[in-house]
């Protein structure tokens, strides 16, 4: 389900909750009505509302947490990208090969994980890139010199590391947010709404402000729900770091 399909039925369920509210206050007996009920009720909204915002704290917490570090990832993936390249370009003319390869295999990179116009979602499996196939050959380069065999050894090293890192944001790729918890945060945020509209006087003016706090709320699980996708939201990582990456490939030492 989309963000904004979510965020949509959020929002209808917290203002519907609010509508119920009034409705109760239409319908109860006045001394369901009294200041002694309405302020047990408030005390209520209180005590629902703090566990909501702790949970909706922890939800912003998480995925932000999860949007971090993939996003760290990315800036450490490019900056070992072109240390890989560098080495290989002190290597000598026999790697000039594995230099284009290298180049080439980063170009396909961008193009699976920001395609461009977004018509596709992003591509995060590193398979699809055949990187493993450089990484032999890396291994199969054969030294003449000291300096080579030390640059062959930080080629297989930082290799690996990069290998690591793609398949780090591949198995990142799920979201990080439990539909349960959601689903509780929502249905608090629905009771919240029921006494708000239960001790408010039924009015448009009213009903226009709740509205605008069920629109808020839902706007701010909209947002949780984008940095959740990190690749392919509207709150996406940039692919600005790999792209600088890619401009320093094949350059001459």
């Amino acid at each position: 389900m989309s963000s904004t399909l979510t965020s949509v039925l959020i929002l209808i369920c917290v203002f519907a909750g609010a509508l119920i509210g009034m409705g109760l206050r239409a319908i109860l007996p006045p001394h369901h009505r009294d200041g002694e009920s309405r302020d047990l009720v408030k005390l209520g909204i209180g005590f629902v509302g703090t566990m909501a915002a702790l949970l909706l704290g922890l939800l912003v917490a998480s995925t932000k947490a999860s949007y971090d570090v993939q996003k760290s990832e990315v800036t450490e993936l490019s900056a070992r990208i072109v240390f890989l390249d560098r080495v290989l370009a002190h290597y000598g003319k026999d790697a000039d090969g594995l230099r284009e390869q290298l180049r080439q295999g980063v170009a396909r990179m961008l193009a699976d994980i920001w395609p461009e116009g977004g018509v596709r979602a992003p591509q995060l499996d590193p398979s699809a890139t055949g990187a493993e196939g450089l990484f032999e050959q890396i291994e199969a380069l054969a030294p003449a010199t000291e300096s080579q065999r030390f640059l062959k050894t930080q080629a297989i090293a930082v290799g690996g590391e990069i290998a690591k890192l793609r398949w780090h944001l591949f198995e990142q790729s799920g979201t990080s947010i439990s539909p349960p918890l959601v689903m509780i945060v929502v249905s608090w945020l629905a009771i919240i709404f029921v006494g708000f509209g239960y001790c408010a006087p039924p009015n448009a003016t009213v009903a226009a402000t709740l509205f605008i706090c069920a629109l808020s709320v839902s706007s701010a699980f909209f947002l949780i729900l984008e940095m959740d996708r990190p690749f392919g939201g509207i709150i996406h990582i940039r692919s600005d770091a790999m792209r600088a990456a890619l401009a320093h490939l094949g350059q001459s030492s």
